[in-house]
């Protein structure tokens, strides 16, 4: 198969991708409407934006969570783990020895801001509401 053919190939399968996933998404929709008309509600009010009032803090707690994480994670690289980067530098391994552990944990800190919202989240709201 050439290079010619493959094109034509690439082009037949992209239009095909592409009308399944328009198909796709309004069945999904349609069905999600009918849904809705038979509980009784208007499918209309779902576009609206319902109100999120701890976005805010939700986000904030993440940016921290992952700016104390990446900070704790300078440390060590700079203090803790030296010893590892100057090994590597002098061709025992690759420079770059320790450089998973800052997204190690970017990743824990945002996971702890977000948790974190969650439960001030849960002490605020009242109990028959529901998140």
């Amino acid at each position: 198969m050439g290079p010619d053919q493959l094109v034509f190939f690439w082009l037949i399968l992209s239009s095909l991708s592409i009308c399944a996933l328009i198909f796709g998404i309004r069945y999904i929709n349609n069905k999600e409407n009918m849904a809705m008309i038979e509980k009784g509600l208007d499918p209309k009010l779902k576009l609206e934006r319902r109100p999120a009032p701890f976005r805010n803090l939700k986000w904030g707690l993440l940016l921290v969570g992952s700016g104390i994480g990446l900070f704790i994670a300078y440390l060590m690289d700079n203090f803790f783990l030296y010893s590892v980067r100057i090994h590597a530098a002098h061709g025992f391994g690759n420079d770059d020895a320790n450089v998973p552990i800052y997204f190690a944990l970017i990743a824990i800190g945002g996971g702890i801001g977000l948790i974190m919202s969650y439960k001030i989240e849960r002490k605020q709201l009242p109990d028959n509401q529901v998140l």
